[in-house]
């Protein structure tokens, strides 16, 4: 690590004890960079996701906290019960005010996490107005323009509008990191960022290696049984995912008598919906969220890992599920369209396969071949382990992001 010890201020809405999104990897960098020997203080909301109401025991308007020795202040947001495009817009409008008025001391760098594109707006405002002048970066988990159009089929006006904002607000960090060489692309090409102000850095896996026994009890507890093959599904349950998909595939595996069973686990706002279009689909089961063990061995013990898809969705995000599916060393199977972020994740990896998106009968189909063809599956698993050592590494991201945060609080000294 740089042997410069910086000021360093994390904004983004979501944080530990999150489980998934981009709070996991928020909370590993923080603790990364603070280990480093910088002064960290990440300013978040009250933790929501993916259930979308404010969690048990957390009240009030702030709240300071100590996490993995990382300084955390959390500040409070209107959270929306059912979330619109226009309440998501209200909730990281109030977050931004708040961050607006939160005190920062006086930080060498400001990072601010995207999406939560107008929240961020504001940070880099107030960061650019500083005496203090820090450097600021924006790390980009999420392209904000084109979920509209991919998730909320907004129309030609509202996509070119949200672009221009997009691309205006990126282009006036001093520095930018994405996830993916797609999303630099998109940043250049379409957004008109300076591509010199771009760094690359692929998230990691957050999690330990995973258990290598123990499973057979684990399927056992859920009702799994030996002769299931288990097509899991872990994470959140949105509208970009198109969960129905799965439905309709487990009501086709049913109709056919074959022995694959889906499995939904986790939350979030589409869930009910799901479970009340699922009412006596005998090949599919929904399980709450787990805590890091049990998850673990859930994603071992499954037979396939399941990235599923809403048609249409191409470019707006990588899924955050794929790092702990490669962890798992288990098969994954992508319900995504030709040509996707999610589709040139899995080919890279070689730890997959993929179907057309809101295609059951094919992803059932592709649950079969794995079921008949054990070695096939073993050997994705493995190569998908492997591409998880040799890609996604954490602690050369937290390296890199070291490097690039020192680097932006350099030039911006000189």
């Amino acid at each position: 690590m740089n042997a410069t010890k910086l000021r360093i201020r994390i904004l983004g809405l979501h944080y530990s004890p999150e489980p998934s999104g981009n709070a996991p990897y928020t909370s590993s960098l923080a603790e990364g960079l603070t280990k480093a020997g910088h002064d960290v203080e990440v300013f978040t909301g009250f933790p929501h996701y993916p259930e979308w109401r404010i969690y048990d025991g957390y009240s009030g308007w702030r709240r300071r906290e100590l996490l993995n020795g990382v300084k955390v202040t959390r500040l409070r947001h209107y959270v929306p019960r059912k979330p619109s495009a226009l309440r998501r817009l209200t909730m990281e409008m109030t977050f931004g005010f708040q961050l607006l008025f939160a005190r920062w001391g006086r930080p060498d760098v400001v990072l601010l996490v995207s999406p939560a594109l107008l929240s961020t707006a504001i940070a880099v405002l107030r960061a650019r107005l500083s005496p203090s002048k820090p450097a600021v970066a924006i790390w980009v988990q999420d392209l904000y323009s084109r979920g509209l159009v991919e998730t909320s089929g907004a129309g030609d006006a509202t996509a070119r509008l949200a672009a221009a904002l997009e691309g205006l607000i990126l282009g006036s960090a001093h520095g930018v990191v994405v996830i993916h060489e797609r999303f630099k692309k998109y940043l250049v090409d379409s957004l008109n960022v300076d591509g010199s102000s771009i760094s690359i850095i692929r998230n990691w896996t957050h999690l330990p290696d995973a258990p290598t026994s123990g499973q057979a009890a684990f399927r056992e507890r859920f009702g799994w049984l030996p002769e299931d093959f288990i097509v899991l599904h872990a994470g959140n349950m949105g509208k970009k995912q198109g969960l129905e998909n799965v439905i309709n595939a487990a009501r086709h595996a049913e109709e056919k008598g074959s022995s694959v069973k889906f499995v939904l686990m986790g939350d979030g706002n589409q869930r009910q919906s799901l479970e009340a279009s699922a009412s006596g689909a005998r090949n599919l089961i929904f399980i709450d969220s787990l805590a890091d063990a049990d998850f673990q061995m859930a994603l071992t013990s499954a037979d396939a890992l399941l990235v599923n898809e809403l048609p249409g969705v191409k470019d707006m995000s990588v899924p955050s599920k794929l790092t702990s599916y490669f962890n798992a060393s288990v098969p994954v199977i992508a319900a995504t369209d030709e040509g996707s972020v999610t589709a040139f994740e899995v080919e890279s990896s070689c730890g997959g396969v993929r179907v057309n998106s809101a295609d059951p009968s094919a992803l059932v189909e592709a649950a079969e071949l794995l079921g008949r063809d054990p070695d096939l599956s073993t050997g994705l698993g493995k190569r998908g382990l492997r591409y998880r050592h040799e890609t996604l590494s954490e602690a050369s991201a937290i390296r890199h992001y070291d490097d690039v945060i020192t680097s932006l609080a350099s030039s911006r000294s000189r």
